[in-house]
């Protein structure tokens, strides 16, 4: 067994054993879960926050991440096989993000408005045309079968780790039926992450002290509002890289060694526009929404 540290992880030598393959992909995977990735953190923090629940929200990470470790192991045969190779010769961040975005759109209009893209803005912008309590009648469930979708569409994403498996790890293994397993222990590293922070996403509003009825309120109107509007950045950001792609090679460096926290790029600026601003907005609005109901109930 190899002494396994950073530079090991991140720059992995030749003629690694089957076990130090597997380990290592494992460890890249918990990094990339830990890591602000824009592939991940959005669309887990979407689907644990609706469910507002330790155990839904660790639900939905796990599938989420099932999703995401199915399409690891069946690009890590590929990378085996040298079928990955068009990674190299084709950038696919437009199409992903754009395509990423639109099943983002659907799942948020569904909670919105129960219907699938079809969501007046002011239903969601304005808080003169529609009461709360209307609003609160038209939200819906959060529909978790479509994280296994989110997560099977953005596992074709790449960047710095499924490099790593895809073209150092996975061509070192014995046979082709060794070939998906650095893609799955890849996948099960970032779904521990993943689990792990979809129960701290799911808990965020049992800070304050509100009914489970206000929590859900609040939790489904969030993730709705981060999966529509989420949606439609990542669609457009997708569009603005296919018609200018050198934005996708924009990035300030920031000197740690870690992927995703080594630049303040394209793919970071998605994580917090998406989780940071329009998530917390979000929470603030449902919330605020729901105090201005219970005043005035009491006033009544």
């Amino acid at each position: 067994m190899i002494n396994i540290n950073l530079q090991t992880l991140l720059d992995p030598p030749n003629g690694l054993t089957i076990s130090s393959i597997l380990i290592i992909s494992y460890i890249l995977g918990v990094l990339h879960g830990a890591t602000p990735d824009e592939h991940t953190w959005p669309i887990t923090f979407s689907y644990a926050v609706g469910k507002y629940s330790t155990k839904g929200g660790m639900k939905a990470g796990f599938l989420f991440s099932l999703g995401f470790t199915l399409q690891r192991a069946f690009l890590t045969t590929l990378g085996f096989i040298g079928l990955a190779s068009f990674y190299n010769a084709y950038n696919l961040d437009a199409p992903v993000y754009m395509i990423v975005g639109i099943v983002m759109a659907i799942a948020g209009s569904y909670i919105l408005k129960g219907r699938y893209i079809h969501l007046p803005i002011d239903v969601i912008m304005s808080n003169s045309s529609h009461s709360s309590k209307a609003e609160r009648s038209n939200v819906k469930d959060v529909p978790l079968k479509m994280a296994i979708v989110h997560g099977l569409v953005a596992g074709f994403g790449f960047g710095a780790y499924a490099t790593i498996i895809t073209f150092i790890l996975s061509p070192q293994v014995p046979s082709i039926i060794y070939a998906p397993l650095p893609g799955l222990m890849f996948g099960i590293g970032t779904m521990t992450m993943q689990i792990l922070f979809g129960a701290i996403f799911s808990n965020v509003l049992r800070v304050k002290k509100l009914s489970e009825e206000e929590i859900g309120f609040i939790g489904k109107m969030t993730a709705g509002r981060v999966l529509y509007y989420g949606g439609i950045v990542f669609f457009l950001v997708g569009l603005l890289i296919l018609g200018l792609p050198i934005i996708d090679n924009w990035a300030i460096e920031t000197g740690n060694p870690i992927p995703n926290l080594n630049a303040i790029n394209i793919g970071f600026l998605l994580v917090v526009g998406v989780v940071g601003v329009i998530g917390i907005t979000s929470i603030i609005k449902a919330y605020m929404k729901v105090i201005k109901k219970k005043g005035n109930e009491r006033k009544t």
